[in-house]
């Protein structure tokens, strides 16, 4: 039984794919700040590659994560009415820009030639990240979007501590 929660549309055998995939671009964003910071204190080259290589990894599966996203979004009109959901999107599409930038910036001028640049679009784009993130929180742990409710999934009136004695 689902219930009357928002559903997931983008899901294998029940499971929401969208959670599965946001956890590589995060941490692909938050490794290329960490690169980038990194080749701003020790001057050494292959921080720059690495940061490059993040960013690439990191927008790749930002397009996968955005297209299991966006078929929740567009799958079920329950979530177009949430606005943590357009603002989770919005947020998400500024990263991956701010991220596309950086890394042709990069691609186009040499890595190293602009790591203090690219320190700040990483910056811009982590905090956005953590931004997007507590919306992404929102939607689920508030809304229960994408939360399939059975019979021992606990709600605000059923107290399950109880039942564990």
């Amino acid at each position: 039984m689902t219930g009357d929660n928002p559903r997931s549309t983008a899901q294998i055998g029940g499971h929401p794919i969208h959670p599965l995939l946001i956890p590589f671009p995060i941490v692909s964003f938050i490794g290329a700040l960490v690169t980038d910071v990194m080749l701003l204190t020790t001057l050494e080259r292959g921080w720059a590659t690495a940061s490059s290589w993040l960013l690439g990894i990191g927008l790749v599966t930002a397009l996968a994560a955005a297209a299991a996203g966006m078929t929740d979004y567009l799958g079920d009109d329950r979530i177009k009415t949430i606005g943590a959901a357009t603002r989770h999107m919005i947020a998400n599409i500024v990263v991956v820009t701010l991220e596309a930038v950086n890394l042709a910036i990069r691609l186009a001028s040499g890595a190293d030639q602009v790591a203090g640049f690219g320190v700040w679009l990483s910056l811009a784009s982590v905090a956005l990240l953590a931004y997007s993130g507590w919306l992404g929180g929102e939607l689920v742990y508030k809304h229960r979007v994408g939360v399939q409710q059975s019979p021992d999934t606990p709600t605000p009136d059923r107290d399950f501590s109880r039942d564990r004695r």
